[in-house]
């Protein structure tokens, strides 16, 4: 009995104690894995904030604007890749840096400033610096200073400035011409003298819609609206071009002469486009040549490129001037260019029809010798699309 009654105790302590250890082991796995939980979470908030970080990074680094960004002592806490290169800036691009930290001190004691940074480069830059403080609720985190460059916008504002005035001022002369020449015609009573007045007025008009022509055609080019390239040959593009030139070639009597290859030419083309920017090289040259002296149109292969080049024997451009003739409304000559019929936007024609075929304008000039204007597009490997209105050479009247 006695031996039953240890055997009874001795199952119970060993049922108990086996009890305790089985809910003390089931505490620590427990135990265990909410820490491994934990720790699962901790790592997983820790990588969604390094990524967090790394896309803000990115995003920052993408922006084309500097960021600098300060702690509320003014330490700079961070520089996206636009404003890195001014830390270590030399000459001008100094200046930039030594605007963000003046700026950043004004922004650390609670102002908003800005400023425009000029640099004269070259390039010649404009930059508009601006800071301000970081505060929420209350609490001060810090500034931020934002470094934007304006130098286009500025440009494109300049543009726009001189496209009104230089168009004001050439509308002013036709548009006055117009109302002396009316008023006075309004009163002549000799029908010699009125049949002169007229013909002054209807000159004054075409001169008035031709602005307005080059105005539209240089718009449609530069906006290279509804442009549709299509295999042509360069023979009928030149040949168009010379029977739109041919009317004022023949007035001045000044001759034309073409040397074209014993093949087609091909390029990949907006056919108009390019017509108009060989005619407006042609009537430059016709323009500035005086009686009897030859304008000579070459065209050839170069490389990869076809090129049509322009050559007169007039006044020539001085060296000053050549980069700037392709600008719209600029003449080295206004009153020559006035008595002619021009406003300077010819070549700025011509310099977008290259651009929008991936090709160039060159110009070569020497005062009192000539000038000669060279138009490079792609060649391509296509063949031609036949045009019904092409022309030959020959029809228009031009000496080979």
């Amino acid at each position: 009995m006695i031996v039953t009654l240890v055997v009874v105790v001795a199952v119970v302590v060993l049922a108990l104690t086996a009890a305790v250890a089985w809910r003390e082991h089931r505490h620590f796995v427990d135990a265990e894995e909410s820490r491994r939980r934990d720790d699962e979470l901790h790592r997983r908030h820790e990588d969604g904030v390094v990524e967090s970080e790394t896309r803000l990074r990115l995003s920052m680094d993408a922006i084309t604007q500097g960021v600098v960004m300060a702690d509320p002592d003014g330490t700079v806490l961070y520089r996206n890749l636009y404003a890195r290169p001014f830390i270590e800036a030399r000459h001008g691009e100094a200046l930039v840096e030594a605007a963000v930290a003046e700026l950043l001190a004004e922004a650390a004691r609670g102002r908003a400033v800005e400023r425009e940074v000029e640099l004269f480069g070259p390039p010649r830059q404009c930059l508009f610096v601006s800071a301000m403080p970081l505060r929420f609720e209350g609490k001060d985190y810090g500034s931020v200073a934002l470094i934007d460059d304006i130098t286009e916008p500025q440009r494109l504002d300049a543009m726009r400035r001189d496209f009104v005035a230089n168009i004001s001022h050439e509308l002013r002369t036709p548009m006055g011409a117009l109302s002396l020449l009316a008023e006075t015609l309004a009163e002549e009573t000799d029908p010699e003298v009125a049949s002169r007045l007229a013909a002054r007025v209807q000159a004054e008009a075409i001169r008035l819609s031709d602005i307005m022509d080059d105005l539209l055609e240089l718009s449609r080019i530069e906006s290279n609206e509804a442009s549709e390239q299509a295999p042509v040959a360069i023979q009928h593009v030149i040949s168009e071009a010379l029977a739109r030139v041919k009317p004022s070639a023949e007035d001045k009597e000044v001759p034309i002469e073409t040397v074209l290859p014993a093949l087609d030419l091909v390029v990949r083309a907006d056919r108009r486009q390019l017509t108009s920017a060989v005619f407006n090289l042609l009537d430059n040259a016709v323009k500035y040549s005086e009686a009897n002296q030859p304008v000579r149109v070459t065209t050839r292969m170069e490389g990869d490129r076809v090129e049509v080049e322009v050559r007169d024997q007039g006044y020539g451009i001085p060296q000053g001037h050549q980069e700037r003739i392709f600008e719209r409304f600029y003449q080295v000559d206004r009153s020559r260019g006035r008595s002619d019929g021009g406003v300077g936007l010819g070549l700025a024609i011509v310099r977008h029809v290259a651009t929008n075929h991936g090709g160039e304008i060159r110009v070569e000039s020497t005062v009192g010798e000539g000038s000669a204007f060279t138009l490079a597009v792609p060649v391509s490997d296509d063949e031609p699309v036949e045009q019904e209105d092409s022309q030959d050479l020959q029809s228009i009247g031009v000496q080979e």
